[in-house]
């Protein structure tokens, strides 16, 4: 396989052999788009089906969480997936967790990586990020109407290479772990069936089994650990994360705080 014919999705081969009942039955595929996040709330807006997938070779105007820019080159894998259930604005947030877990769990299968999970919404190797979850949701008072789920995956392109301080200190990519390029329509099918069966398995029976199984992943835990959010700095002892994805901070004080919203970073020691 030569490093031209890896590094970009050959679209003939994205649905070839995909063992899914509904998620990427529909596939959108843009070669240059703003975001595909974006344009899976347009289409889900406009009554498209559950389990559509968006997919773009690059991102101009890719999106973190609380709107944090997220360089997207071409050789990344970027799709956003459109999902349609009857729950309550604070049980559909909780699907950043299942696609968490169904990153971690492809990665560490199809490459034997040492995979972890970091609240709320990313995946490590090392250390380093590989893949960022976005969960954007369309609600009528509290009904939902739809979630849009973006996944982003470092994945075909050297991070020293192609990204800026500080972020090339703090990323990683699969090509960097492994040394090689890997078949992005091979991931991308793994991902979608992974997703569709943590999914269904959340759907029918809650989320206690999805968040124990992504709790085994997060090494943050038992570790003492640095939290900015809207409210500034919390340092503390990571606990846990409760069945509302709500981290468990112990302060030094002994106290104990419930942190919604925010970034988290091991503290040195």
């Amino acid at each position: 396989m030569t490093a031209l014919m890896s590094a970009k999705i050959r679209l003939n081969q994205l649905q070839d052999g995909l063992r899914t009942k509904r998620f990427g039955r529909k596939i959108l595929f843009y070669h240059k788009t703003g975001s595909t996040n974006d344009w899976a709330k347009e289409l889900a807006r406009c009554g498209t089906r559950e389990g559509t997938v968006v997919i773009a070779e690059t991102q101009t105007n890719g999106r973190g969480r609380l709107d944090r820019k997220w360089v997207s080159p071409i050789g990344g894998l970027w799709f956003s997936l459109i999902l349609r259930l009857e729950l309550h604005p604070s049980e559909a947030l909780k699907l950043t967790f299942v696609a968490g877990l169904a990153v971690a769990k492809v990665l560490h299968d199809m490459f034997d990586l040492r995979v972890e999970t970091k609240w709320p919404n990313d995946v490590l190797v090392k250390g380093r990020k590989i893949c960022g979850i976005l969960t954007e949701m369309n609600t009528t008072g509290e009904t939902v109407n739809f979630v849009v789920v973006g996944v982003g995956v470092n994945t075909n392109f050297d991070v020293e290479k192609t990204f800026q301080e500080p972020l090339k200190r703090t990323a990683t990519s699969l090509e960097n772990e492994l040394g090689r390029k890997v078949r992005l329509e091979e991931l991308f099918k793994s991902l979608l069936e992974e997703l569709e069966n943590l999914y269904d398995h959340f759907t029918k029976e809650g989320f206690d089994s999805i968040l124990k199984e992504w709790k085994s992943y997060a090494s943050f835990l038992g570790h003492q650990v640095e939290i900015t959010g809207p409210a500034g700095k919390l340092s503390g002892l990571a606990l846990d994360v409760n069945n509302d994805g709500v981290l468990i901070l112990k302060l030094e004080d002994g106290r104990m705080r419930h942190v919604f919203v925010g970034d988290i970073s091991l503290q040195v020691q």
